[in-house]
């Protein structure tokens, strides 16, 4: 299908320490944060060789939507979850992988409140990397209602690229504007793009491939959204060196990894075989 729910994946335990890594993180945001919520410059966007950093605005949310990435390497509890807890072992099983590779982290946070959304879209064209064996899990520390909840679409991690864009403003800052395909009108043919979603609670995690379509929408005023995605690749993956800055961004990494190499580097420690 895609995309699948896993119960009670975590203890009590671990929820304390991916909550603790998550307030840390919120504490110590890094160069690549991306802050969607009122701000005195709507839209702003600072981009340079090292650090890529969007603040978009939605002028009538009350909210707060934080995104971060690439931050395990100063952060314990977020290295004790993405190494000694059963993901590993999951992400194999998943990918049907011997090897598993840490690829990077993504922390999510949508405040009470947030009205923004987000829009539907693929990962892996964002990324530096091919082939099909790679998994995401999302895990969020706080109850999520299924109205707030990520969706998917059933069956479409099996071979389309879609045209990534900008959230804010749709622009393909990516992929040449027209070299792949336009994003299909996922809510208006509800019959033909089957939705799957599922209500959460803390210990349960939702796992997709990198091309699974998924979306998700703001959080209600009494709800606080806290959300970790671990990213994890499979003996298949590669390096793919774009001609452009990838979300998130590897600056420099295509003068140690050619196109086409395995991903052996140390930002993406083997954790698994």
């Amino acid at each position: 299908m895609g995309a699948v729910v896993l119960r009670g994946v975590f203890n009590a335990q671990e929820i304390q320490t991916l909550e603790k890594g998550i307030e840390h993180n919120l504490a110590h945001l890094s160069p690549l944060v991306q802050v969607a919520s009122q701000a005195d410059d709507p839209g702003r966007f600072i981009e340079d060789f090292c650090t890529w950093v969007q603040v978009a605005s939605q002028a009538d949310d009350p909210g707060r939507f934080v995104e971060d990435f690439c931050t395990w390497q100063s952060n314990p509890d977020y290295q004790s979850i993405l190494s000694n807890s059963t993901l590993p072992h999951l992400a194999a099983q998943l990918m049907q992988s011997k090897t598993v590779r840490l690829y990077h982290d993504h922390l999510l946070v949508k405040e009470p409140g947030t009205k923004q959304a987000t829009p539907w879209h693929q990962d892996q064209p964002y990324y530096n990397v091919s082939g099909r064996q790679n998994v995401s899990f999302w895990i969020p520390v706080d109850p999520v209602p299924l109205v707030s909840t990520l969706r998917f679409v059933a069956q479409s991690h099996l071979g389309t690229w879609y045209m990534p864009r900008t959230f804010r403003d749709q622009q393909a800052k990516w992929f040449p504007e027209g070299s792949l395909a336009d994003l299909p009108s996922i809510e208006e043919k509800p019959s033909e793009f089957k939705q799957l979603a599922w209500a959460l609670e803390p210990g349960d995690c939702v796992a997709f491939q990198m091309l699974s379509l998924h979306a998700s929408s703001g959080v209600g005023p009494q709800s606080r959204r806290r959300v970790f995605s671990a990213r994890y690749l499979g003996d298949d993956a590669r390096h793919a060196v774009r001609p452009w800055l990838t979300s998130p961004p590897f600056v420099g990494l295509d003068q140690r990894l050619p196109d086409g190499a395995e991903m052996n580097d140390a930002l993406f420690p083997k954790v698994w075989g």
